[in-house]
């Protein structure tokens, strides 16, 4: 079972297959390349992959890069201690780990390179809500981008499980058993870019939910930005109404991911790095419940990356990718402040 194949619950029960811990070797590159960074004066804006080496690494990131596209689809790093360091000192080593896996794009058009994902107080249903801002259970979906990557600092008091299915499971299962709904998930839909449209751009796009390019089939699946699904018809009177059947297939996809049978789940620990593709991933979040003390709150550092080995994409993706060819910078939002920042702002709208 592979990311081109499919996979259900079942085949993860060898959680060495998507699951590997640090070595003393790589935990001791990581605690120099820090130790060196920060000597040296180097901020995040700073940082290269030539004076933020870790050759120890180098077989981790290329097996997590082949496990992205050829593998599974997802894989874990486990291990770090994350108490040993700062805040600062996590936030550093991950967008230096990241140089050396990919490129990184922005995840909203504040021009955030790094996120973080807590509870903002955001209602993930709001016209900009996002769902990493939120306590909320988030439902199956994928992100913009190659590759999302989550590196845990804290944990929340109960709650904040961290599901996955693969979506090539969910499109055959489709094909096997409501074919009709199948077609209709290859045809686009209206989409909300919640705020995050480049200037100039309508406040919407259109995507269809399964495309195929080159042989090789990829998904992106975001109810939630869906108009007239999550998002209120009302706030787009141009557009036409979400149809019967539409709301069908989505729901069809939604049942089949919150199925144990199709998705895979995890508990994350203190300094996990967990690493997704999304053109083949879906993943979900149950709700959690935090701590009152500010400083044990739940906290991750999300990074999303464009990959040298990613897939090239159907054209029916160029409204939100940009760029289809396969190995290219992509996906992410257009920043409108010009700058990069390496946390993300604290919404006022």
């Amino acid at each position: 079972m592979t990311a081109q194949t499919g996979w259900m619950a079942q085949d993860l029960k060898d959680t060495s297959r998507w699951i590997q811990y640090f070595s003393q070797a790589e935990l001791e590159a990581v605690d120099r390349a820090i130790t060196s960074a920060k000597q040296a004066g180097l901020g995040l804006v700073d940082l290269t992959k030539e004076n933020f080496p870790l050759p120890e690494l180098r077989a981790s990131f290329d097996r997590v890069l082949s496990e992205l596209e050829e593998g599974l689809g997802f894989f874990v790093l486990r291990g770090l201690p994350a108490d040993k360091y700062t805040k600062d000192d996590m936030r550093l080593l991950y967008w230096g780990m990241g140089l050396h896996l990919g490129t990184a794009v922005t995840q909203s058009n504040r021009g955030d390179m790094l996120g973080d994902v807590r509870d903002f107080g955001v209602n993930t249903y709001a016209k900009k809500g996002r769902g990493y801002m939120s306590k909320q259970h988030l439902e199956f979906h994928a992100d913009t981008c190659d590759a999302v990557c989550l590196m845990v600092l804290r944990v929340a008091k109960s709650g904040g499980l961290s599901r996955f299915c693969s979506s090539i499971a969910i499109h055959d299962e489709i094909a096997r058993t409501r074919p009709d709904l199948l077609d209709v998930l290859y045809q686009p839909f209206y989409m909300s870019w919640k705020g995050q449209e480049g200037p100039g751009e309508p406040g919407w796009y259109l995507q269809p939910m399964f495309s195929k390019e080159q042989g090789k089939q990829s998904s992106r699946f975001i109810p939630q930005h869906v108009i007239g699904y999550s998002v209120e018809a009302s706030l787009f009177p141009e557009l036409p109404p979400l149809s019967p059947k539409q709301r069908e297939a989505i729901e069809y996809v939604q049942a089949l991911a919150n199925d144990p049978k199709f998705y895979g789940e995890m508990m994350f620990e203190p300094g996990d790095m967990q690493f997704m593709n999304n053109h083949v991933m879906y993943h979900s979040r149950t709700e959690f419940e935090d701590h009152e003390e500010a400083d044990k709150k739940r906290h991750l550092i999300r990074l999303w990356l464009s990959l040298p080995n990613s897939r090239a994409l159907n054209d029916s993706m160029n409204a939100i990718y940009r760029d289809r060819r396969p190995g290219v910078v992509r996906g992410g939002f257009p920043c409108h402040t010009g700058a990069r920042v390496f946390e993300t702002p604290v919404m006022t709208d």
